[in-house]
């Protein structure tokens, strides 16, 4: 045990002296989620304010009910109203950005109204995400438009307008505050740890392994009087270690990022700070914990099998594809943990992470989650203790 712990600590020494290793272990997991959190926030914040601030330029049709919309519009804030356009010169001028929207008013919308049918409108525009907040002021201003008429009908018809609103709904969301955390980040969370225990547990591995082969100090711990699977464990345990504390600071990250970005709604926080309880950590830990193992044994076993630095990275960057897809189906819509997909490495901890932060986890799946890393972690372990027995990899 005694000699674990001289290797561990000696390839620990090594690894922090790479300043590779520093930046996805310590920098990067820390700076991440308030960088994030801190630019997403007041990008949203100074979008919602441009777009309700902006003039929008709105063409109307001709016609009767196009101008007493019109009329209404006359003391609105941060609008400009062109009327009369013809439908063919609207539409250009929408495509060419010149008009925000077109509101064509049907020929028949006044004997519709009058005749207490629907009159219709046609609303022509772009109508892409970007422009979301644009189209609801219209579709506010419409709707305005709509109860004025409706007021004067009820009027016309001797009727209270409030007989209108035959019932009165009220909500109560039931749902806990982690299950609406888990809707919201629950998929982008999971998909960032498992990156960083990935990220970790790489630079570490390519050093500590093709590095020193490069280096030629491999050959040199090998003479030592130590047996071979003491150094393999040593190595090993470095580079678990970077890939665990890398998810671990992560973690630090989250809870600066929402503790001092000043942008973000307080609901939003306590939610997040649910994630942040000693219960959750430690069950979080222990899925990333197997699955950094995983990670570890598959990246040194590749590292201890390349020629060089440069070998190791190309031959572990098509990796990537292979930890993104199984991250990035965990944050589908429908996505479930189930007993057929807690069986899947990788989709299976994102999945298990979700339902953590939603606090449904379901101990039988949650037991069949464990023992599925147990099982992928200890047949990578097999397979990279096989590679640094082989004197035909080490010595390639």
């Amino acid at each position: 045990m005694k000699t674990i712990i001289t290797v561990f600590r000696k390839e620990l020494k090594d690894s922090l002296r790479d300043r590779r290793t520093v930046i996805t272990m310590v920098i990067l997991p820390l700076l991440m989620f308030p960088v994030l959190i801190g630019l997403t926030s007041r990008f949203v914040t100074s979008y919602e304010e441009q777009a309700q601030e902006k003039t929008l330029t709105i063409g109307l049709s001709e016609g009767v009910g196009a101008e007493g919309f019109s009329a209404g519009l006359e003391d609105a804030d941060n609008l400009s109203v062109i009327t009369g356009l013809s439908l063919d010169a609207a539409t250009e001028m929408v495509i060419a950005d010149s008009l925000d929207a077109y509101l064509l008013f049907h020929e028949e919308f006044a004997r519709q109204v009058e005749e207490l049918g629907q009159g219709e409108v046609t609303i022509y525009s772009k109508q892409t995400e970007e422009r979301a907040i644009e189209a609801g002021r219209i579709f506010d201003l419409l709707d305005e438009y709509e109860v004025e008429l409706r007021e004067l009908r009820f009027t016309g018809l001797g009727i209270d307008p409030d007989a209108y609103h035959v019932i009165s709904i009220s909500t109560e969301n039931l749902a806990t505050g982690k299950e609406q955390l888990a809707e919201m980040v629950g998929g982008i969370l999971p998909y960032m740890f498992i990156l960083f225990c990935f990220l970790g547990c790489m630079y570490p591995a390519i050093d500590l392994a093709a590095g020193e082969k490069e280096r030629g100090t491999l050959e040199t711990l090998l003479t030592s009087p130590v047996i071979r699977t003491r150094i393999l464990i040593g190595k090993f345990g470095v580079v678990v270690l970077t890939g665990i504390s890398s998810a671990t600071i992560s973690l630090i990250g989250l809870y600066l990022g929402v503790r001092y970005v000043s942008a973000i709604p307080a609901a939003f926080i306590d939610m997040i700070m649910t994630i942040l309880e000693p219960g959750s950590i430690v069950l979080l830990l222990t899925l990333l914990l197997p699955l950094t193992i995983f990670f570890a044994s598959l990246q040194l076993t590749i590292s201890f099998f390349a020629k060089s630095y440069k070998e190791a990275q190309s031959m572990i960057g098509p990796l990537y594809p292979v930890i993104i897809v199984p991250a990035f189906l965990g944050m589908m819509p429908g996505m479930k943990l189930t007993a057929a997909t807690a069986l899947v490495p990788i989709l299976n901890v994102s999945l298990a992470t979700k339902s953590i932060i939603a606090g449904q986890s379901d101990p039988g799946i949650m037991v069949l989650v464990y023992i599925s890393l147990i099982v992928y972690a200890s047949i990578g372990l097999f397979f990279c203790g096989k590679t640094f027995g082989r004197e035909s990899a080490i010595f390639r």
